[in-house]
């Protein structure tokens, strides 16, 4: 992240301003804010730079898109949500449904393989639906959905599709041309960057919306979708994490290019990252997964097998029996290895596994620059934890 800071700290030390000015740091913010939008354009292929949205966060950014899509809906129109999403793309939606008399309908996932069956979507999708709110990967099951055949299933039936992509953005090439989808957002955070939301809409929806602003505010998009002043070093902040990736493209992973020769510049170098990320946090992900299973009394909440790897992020939760989630954490953290217990906003999912009102479950996150040796390590340190405390 030390690229990011420096970056941050170079514009708030010599370029901080609000824009619309005549003079240096406006301009300089300016052309700032319009290198965060090619870069995310980019990282996403966005056909359109201007087409990217910026904002506090993911959940804020989707309550206030929400609204703007709820003033199209009608009462009796049909919403699906996801049972396997994080609540930042399921109650901006509830609240619209609630205030507007919409109807919402439940896609569930199989709590044994971890993944939808796109047979129940399909029994779902009506000629009233509207909207189809779905996770590009589970912040707690690790699954990479199938989101271009989901968002092919419910274009085919006349309803949009909002994709949350904070979980995939980190580990996965993202494409949202190729994806089909009509919305998607995500969190710099997640990819090494700062707190930042951005939000990418296809253009002809976003001109066709009404959104909420003050009135001196620009009609135009993007600018008509960013309340208020944002953070324009956070905004920096992003871009920087972008080129972080792409630098690893370019330096790094020159046998995974020639896959997307169709690309060029940065778009084709952030492609060629993911892709060699991913195959070794794969590797990881195997490491940690086969080393938990025999761990006695752990159970994995996610795809588990070997040959499955490449259908789900590295993030990886579980439970052990008889033991609180939290006191699995805090005594991880006693030995300096920093894990999350809880349930992680992922309500529905939570529910489904029957952990909601238990304390969830731990969730572990290894990334690039996690190393086998740490996973072993905090692999021994959970199987003392364990055996101290099934001795006791």
């Amino acid at each position: 992240k030390r690229q990011v800071i420096e970056r941050m700290t170079g514009y708030l030390v010599d370029s901080n301003s609000n824009l619309g000015g005549f003079f240096k740091t406006t301009r300089e913010t300016a052309r700032e804010v319009a290198k965060a939008r090619a870069a995310m354009a980019d990282l996403i292929n966005a056909p359109s730079a201007d087409e990217i949205i910026f904002g506090q966060n993911m959940t804020s950014l989707t309550m206030h898109m929400s609204r703007s899509v709820g003033r199209h809906l009608n009462a009796g129109d049909e919403i699906i949500l996801s049972c396997m999403d994080h609540e930042g793309n399921i109650s901006p939606w509830l609240a619209v449904a609630r205030d507007l008399g919409l109807e919402i309908k439940w896609l569930p996932f199989n709590v044994e393989t971890f993944e939808f069956d796109l047979d129940e979507l399909e029994k779902r999708l009506t000629r009233k639906t509207r909207l189809v709110c779905i996770g590009a990967a589970s912040n707690m099951l690790g699954t990479i959905n199938d989101i271009e055949s989901i968002c092919k299933m419910s274009r085919d039936a006349g309803a949009l599709t909002y994709i949350d992509a904070v979980q995939a953005a980190p580990h996965v090439v993202v494409d949202v041309q190729k994806m089909g989808c009509d919305f998607l957002v995500c969190s710099a955070y997640k990819f090494f960057g700062p707190h930042q939301g951005i939000l990418w809409g296809r253009r002809e929806i976003l001109e066709s919306l009404d959104p909420y602003k003050v009135r001196p505010a620009s009609s135009q998009i993007p600018d008509c979708f960013e309340t208020g002043t944002q953070s324009h070093e956070g905004m920096v902040g992003t871009a920087a994490a972008v080129d972080y990736f792409a630098s690893l493209g370019k330096s790094m992973a020159s046998e995974f290019q020639p896959h997307h020769s169709e690309f060029n510049g940065r778009r084709l170098y952030l492609r060629a990252a993911m892709d060699m990320l991913f195959e070794y946090e794969v590797a990881l992900a195997g490491q940690l997964l086969n080393g938990l299973q025999d761990i006695p009394g752990a159970r994995i909440l996610g795809i588990s097998q070997q040959e499955s790897l490449n259908r789900r992020v590295p993030t990886v939760c579980f439970v052990v029996e008889g033991m609180s989630a939290s006191r699995i954490a805090e005594e991880l953290a006693g030995e300096n290895i920093f894990v999350w217990s809880g349930c992680y906003y992922a309500v529905e999912a939570s529910r489904a596994l029957g952990i909601l009102d238990t304390g969830g479950a731990v969730r572990v996150g290894p990334v690039h620059y996690n190393s086998p040796a740490e996973v072993d390590r905090f692999l021994e340190v959970l199987e003392s934890i364990v055996a101290g405390y099934r001795s006791r």
